[in-house]
């Protein structure tokens, strides 16, 4: 077995594309270019708000145009972009344009890498290797995985190594993993494999195939750790990503680069990368911005926004009661808030003073 490295979460590597790496740092921006797919995965964790559905996102931010997609790289200073779908090759010009549009703005130097689960034959990885594609990760349906040797995707690896792309194949960690990182290590590529987890989307398809929860405090399936491990053994170039990892450090990183570049004076940065701080909503707003200025609050330590005020926390805190008397009257609430540390950001918690 290759000498491995092993973290607190459960993953595990002895080999990491320069995709993994960014990805590591919280340093990749993630670019959704579209929810169709011709693939029924059971396992799919796709969303409602995205499956089916021909919507492109970077993060979490809906995109409309180049300036969006250049907007959301800039506010987490994106080191790379990995793309995704559904199935991004669905509408491969599409990703030819967003592939040209992030190089022709950050440099050769910005890294992209693309998954998939087609086998894109050597014409389509021309045209992705000549826009100026990285690295290829393609997702065979574990419906495939016993003859991989004579499948479309040894060939597709093939030509995109010929090609200058880095390639490797990245699918959840399951029964027959072996099997993929034999593959892989034939082919002399590198494999990714995903701990299964449960989501809104997929828990009734996966409990229909007799998966169930590693625990009450994780959205891991039990056994897929172990899958991971029999496939190690097959294969030099191995990354067990684990549903701990995803979320303790590469979501926690992201958020940090987007908190620390949007985050205005007053907002205090969380060491997950969310954002506090407080709120004086409802009631009467042009008394309650009288009040902050007749208290001398710098006019730093809060922003005035429609139907409501936004301010440190602490300040907010410390004040609470005399702002309280003051707003008491016209209704007026005071809350802290924690959220995601993009716009209308995800709320995570929300506190009334």
């Amino acid at each position: 077995m290759e000498k491995f490295t092993e973290d607190e979460t459960g993953s595990f590597y002895s080999y990491l594309s320069k995709g993994c790496r960014f990805c590591q740092e919280g340093a990749k921006m993630v670019l959704f270019v579209t929810g169709l797919c011709p693939k029924s995965c059971f396992y799919c964790p796709l969303s409602d708000e995205r499956r089916g559905k021909d919507l492109v996102f970077a993060n979490e931010m809906s995109i409309n145009s180049d300036e969006d997609l250049l907007t959301e790289a800039e506010l987490m200073n994106a080191l790379g972009t990995g793309i995704t779908g559904g199935e991004p090759l669905l509408r491969l010009e599409r990703v030819l344009h967003y592939i040209r549009v992030l190089k022709a703005s950050f440099g050769k130097e910005h890294h992209i890498h693309l998954y998939t689960s087609l086998a894109p034959d050597r014409q389509i990885l021309e045209k992705l290797a000549d826009a100026g594609l990285d690295e290829i990760r393609l997702h065979p349906p574990q419906k495939c995985w016993n003859d991989l040797n004579n499948s479309q995707y040894a060939d597709a690896l093939q030509y995109a190594k010929e090609l200058g792309i880095e390639a490797g194949i990245e699918v959840p960690a399951l029964e027959g993993a072996e099997k993929v990182a034999a593959f892989a290590e034939e082919m002399e590529v590198f494999l990714n494999l995903n701990e299964l987890e449960f989501s809104d989307n997929n828990s009734e398809a996966l409990l229909k195939n007799g998966f169930c929860l590693e625990s009450d405090t994780s959205n891991a399936a039990a056994g897929s750790c172990k899958f991971a491990g029999i496939a190690f053994q097959a294969c030099k170039k191995v990354h067990f990503c684990s549903s701990t990892y995803k979320d303790a450090v590469q979501l926690r990183k992201r958020f940090q680069r987007i908190a620390k570049n949007t985050a205005r004076d007053f907002d205090e940065i969380t060491e997950d990368g969310t954002l506090v701080y407080g709120v004086i909503e409802e009631g009467d707003q042009e008394l309650a911005e009288k009040t902050l200025k007749s208290m001398e609050i710098p006019s730093e330590l809060f922003e005035i926004k429609n139907g409501k005020i936004e301010i440190a926390w602490w300040v907010l805190e410390e004040l609470k009661e005399g702002i309280k008397e003051e707003l008491k009257a016209s209704g007026s609430r005071l809350i802290i808030i924690e959220r995601y540390p993009f716009e209308d950001g995800m709320l995570v918690e929300l506190i009334p003073l």
